[in-house]
């Protein structure tokens, strides 16, 4: 399996560089999620923008990613623009379970953003 890790003080980005997210790459990019998560890191950008198909496994192993990091910060997909990716999205309708944005550099926006907004407001109240 083929991917890079960029590691910054607020988030992490992990860019899958295969073609495909499936039952042979899906169990390893999981093993890779549960170490990142054990690290401590607070907020976890996966970029699929490489990636020209997604099957079961592959959406699991971005649910299981979403679940590790609900409770300590935040989970953004980004980069799943092709049009096979996007089709399996829609049809699962993970668009309302998960956050999902188009490019790399608005998701390091989001999650400034994110940030920020957890700061003003610890709580979590809304105002």
């Amino acid at each position: 399996m083929k991917f890079s890790v960029d590691k910054q003080e607020k988030y992490t980005v992990m860019t899958l560089q295969e073609d495909n997210l499936n039952s042979l790459v899906a169990p390893n990019v999981k093993s890779e999620f549960v170490i990142l998560r054990n690290e401590g890191i607070p907020n976890f950008i996966l970029n699929l923008s490489e990636v020209k198909f997604v099957d079961s496994s592959g959406l699991s192993a971005i649910l299981t990613a979403n679940r590790l990091w609900k409770d300590i910060g935040t989970f953004v997909l980004t980069g799943a623009s092709h049009p096979h990716v996007k089709k399996l999205i829609e049809i699962s309708r993970l668009e309302t379970v998960l956050t999902i944005i188009p490019t790399l550099e608005e998701s390091v926006d989001y999650i400034f953003m994110d940030e920020i907004e957890k700061e003003l407001n610890p709580d979590g109240e809304e105002e």
